[in-house]
């Protein structure tokens, strides 16, 4: 009896998959397979820690679906091969997989439509609205976020979809190797250390927490700095804002169908304006998630230049001391050293504390924003091409719909606002643990500055000229 193949990509969940319970619906076996392609090894946004908890999601979904009566096949090398491989081993009918955006992932899918032999049955599943569907009334995409945002909200939203597989997978008993490898096996540092679990069944854990009381509280705590977010704190519904659901988003532990879902029955039952406003904020995100990912869709030079083309003649400062203080938390604006040891330590950094240090980075130090896009993606957990991307070419004015470029963060103002007691810096930066909260954020203008820590390494308003009249100089 032939079979057929679903190929888990960003989707690593049974419930609410579209590719895979179209594959379900065939009435034949399938056949789950996950390939480790090459290209997730290596490049310069590869990610240690962002494979680490990859490995940890492909063994919760090998967990899944034995109790279902089948397993996960985690193959290696070029997905041509492999599936060619497979599908030649099992007599498999057709591919299921669900759609990526990104240039190399619609590259390799156009590719393979055409070299299988048998039918790639591709689905939109990723977003809430797939490139193309949120356009101008010429068919062109937006690039502005606000007029797309009224276009994809008044768009209906499609329900999760339903998904019975009990009985419909292929068991694949006799099959050997295939198994969900280990660090050492991809010849990756075992020693990264993950500040959560991954999979399926802790993502929509989480949702349920965030749903039940933490997102009423977005509107207004979601720029509050936690020092530890992953050790109790604001995960579990307590008074910050922020989901902490991003990696899950990015791995496609839980589907953004769900999340619409759930934002919506919470605000059904939500008990003021205001509690209301914190959903409505909070689904706005998932907007901006959409937005970035048509922009990389319709315009992928994003990745590698500026959106706005002008932007890359700045004179752009190339200094790798600077890049390395940065990029370790040594530059003597406490702040800014926090949020960079958070990164560096648990692969996650607040969005708030994102747009300080990229601003910083691309502003005070005018540093060209791939930069810190490429460092970001080399060290986050929820690291999306598209999102990141994004958000750097916003910070650094260069992007679509972008921040204006005389629009620059000062980040003593933003710590004092975002963290007045200073309680997030003494957690990251213990050099100034007991420094009073009147100096926490500008600890060099002390009587006695504690000499364990870092002058600052650039006079920020000497840095804010010195950018204004780089920016004038390209748009004059």
């Amino acid at each position: 009896m032939t079979c057929v193949i679903h190929w888990f990509r960003r989707d690593l969940r049974l419930d609410d998959n579209t590719a895979l319970s179209q594959a379900s619906a065939t009435g034949l076996p399938v056949v789950p397979v996950f390939i480790l392609d090459p290209a997730l090894l290596s490049g310069e946004r590869f990610s240690a820690r962002r494979m680490a908890f990859l490995l940890d999601g492909l063994r919760a979904l090998h967990e899944d679906l034995l109790a279902l009566g089948s397993r996960l096949l985690v193959l290696q090398g070029h997905p041509e091969d492999v599936l060619g491989a497979l599908i030649h081993e099992l007599g498999a009918s057709a591919v299921y997989a669900n759609e990526d955006y990104s240039p190399y992932a619609r590259k390799r899918d156009s590719a393979l439509a055409q070299r299988l032999g048998v039918p790639l049955h591709l689905s939109p599943d990723q977003l809430i609205h797939a490139p193309g569907q949120v356009t101008k009334s010429d068919g062109k995409p937006y690039t502005v976020y606000t007029p797309f945002r009224r276009v994809w909200e008044s768009l209906p939203k499609l329900p999760p979809v339903q998904t019975v597989l009990r009985g419909r997978l292929h068991p694949l008993s006799d099959r050997q190797g295939g198994d969900v490898p280990d660090m050492r096996a991809l010849g990756l540092n075992e020693s990264v250390a993950l500040p959560i679990r991954a999979g399926a069944v802790e993502a929509a854990r989480k949702m349920d927490s965030f749903l039940r009381g933490a997102i009423y509280n977005y509107a207004d705590g979601r720029d509050a700095l936690v020092a530890d977010p992953f050790d109790g704190g604001g995960m579990f519904g307590g008074a910050f804002g922020t989901s902490y659901l991003s990696p899950y988003i990015r791995f496609g532990m839980i589907s953004p169908r769900a999340l619409v879902q759930g934002a919506q029955a919470a605000r059904d039952a939500a008990p003021n304006a205001g509690a209301r406003k914190g959903v409505d904020v909070w689904v706005s995100e998932l907007a901006w998630r959409d937005f970035y990912a048509h922009i990389l869709y319709f315009f992928p030079h994003v990745t590698s230049r500026s959106f706005k083309p002008v932007y890359d003649k700045v004179a752009w400062r190339a200094d790798k001391s600077e890049l390395e203080r940065w990029q370790t938390g040594q530059t003597g604006f406490p702040v800014v050293d926090a949020a960079m040891r958070q990164m560096n330590t648990l692969g996650w950094m607040h969005n708030r504390a994102r747009m300080i240090v990229a601003s910083f980075l691309t502003k005070d130090l005018l540093a060209y924003w791939r930069e810190g896009d490429v460092y970001f993606m080399q060290q986050l957990l929820d690291g999306d091409l598209a999102a990141n991307n994004g958000g750097w070419q916003w910070a650094a004015s260069t992007g679509t719909d972008a921040q204006p470029y005389f629009r620059i963060f000062n980040p003593v103002s933003q710590s004092e606002r975002f963290d007045p007691n200073g309680d997030y810096i003494r957690h990251w930066v213990p050099e100034l643990r007991d420094v009073p909260a009147k100096h926490i954020h500008a600890p060099w203008l002390m009587t006695s500055p504690p000499p364990a820590y870092a002058r600052p390494m650039v006079d920020h308003a000497f840095a804010r000229e010195r950018t204004l009249q780089a920016f004038k100089e390209v748009t004059a």
